[in-house]
């Protein structure tokens, strides 16, 4: 039987979970919302790895046609722009569709109920989609010294960095637009971006070969800075990145993840 505190006598006040209880609640929850994402993808995962695989390996190769004798140093230039093209592609286009039809089943929704933190459902997209991008990466550039016969020169901190970046930034607005918008709005957007990252960016080509006015633009939009950042990672020997690129990916990163951390507290 539960004891009565006798008239005046104060009841006990609730304990606050220890801090290391807290964590193993979120551990627990990270778990098993990784684990759902997976089981949600299913039989599908294997085949997204092998599709974005041979879309790497098609950027090194196909690009390289439309260059007439191309040099070593074009080639280089355009097989370690294919890593930047290959995580936006994930995070622009993937993970858009992947929310869309998440919202469409009521899957989304579901997971929005449970009671854990919201920020928890990105950051486990997040690990996700950047768990399926990363063999593409490798092997496009397994492909790029196949084909080209390359030397890279990693600056593994730099590339592990802009990585990290370059994925966060794309998967977190990929996230919001899906969040944002209707699911055919949504999957139009993510198109459209894709269609000016592949062609009007200087990801593959140098910016120079840009008009005036759309290399001002570059500067202040994500694209660029990725590009940048990653290739001075890949072969450190022969770019650089300055540390503005860095500032500027920086500043998209944060912003991206606040705006689409506050699409996920707001509706639903």
């Amino acid at each position: 039987m539960h004891e009565i505190p006798a008239p005046g006598v104060p009841s006990p006040a609730p304990t606050a979970p220890s801090p290391a209880s807290v964590q193993v609640g979120l551990w627990s929850s990270f778990r098993a919302l990784l684990r759902w994402s997976l089981a949600s993808i299913g039989a599908m995962l294997p085949l997204i790895v092998v599709i974005q695989a041979a879309l790497a390996a098609g950027i090194v190769i196909g690009f390289g046609f439309l260059i007439p004798d191309i040099t070593p140093d074009s080639a280089l230039f355009l097989s370690t722009g294919a890593p930047t093209i290959l995580l936006l592609t994930v995070g622009l286009v993937i993970v858009p569709q992947g929310v869309s039809r998440a919202r469409a089943s009521g899957a989304l929704d579901f997971q929005r109920a449970l009671p854990v933190s919201r920020p928890l459902l990105l950051l486990v997209d997040l690990v996700v989609w950047s768990l399926i991008a990363l063999p593409g990466v490798a092997i496009g550039l397994l492909v790029a010294w196949l084909r080209y016969d390359l030397s890279y020169s990693f600056d593994w901190a730099l590339l592990v960095l802009a990585s990290l970046l370059v994925t966060t930034t794309a998967t977190a607005v990929g996230y919001a637009i899906a969040v944002l918008f209707p699911a055919m709005l949504a999957q139009l957007i993510s198109q459209v971006l894709v269609f000016f990252v592949l062609l009007f960016s200087p990801i593959t080509f140098p910016a120079s070969q840009l008009p005036e006015w759309f290399q001002a633009v570059h500067r202040l939009l994500p694209i660029q800075p990725a590009a940048e950042l990653l290739r001075a990672g890949i072969a450190s020997e022969d770019f650089t990145a300055q540390g503005r690129d860095l500032a500027v990916l920086s500043l998209w990163t944060v912003a991206g993840l606040l705006i689409t951390t506050r699409a996920l507290v707001r509706r639903g």
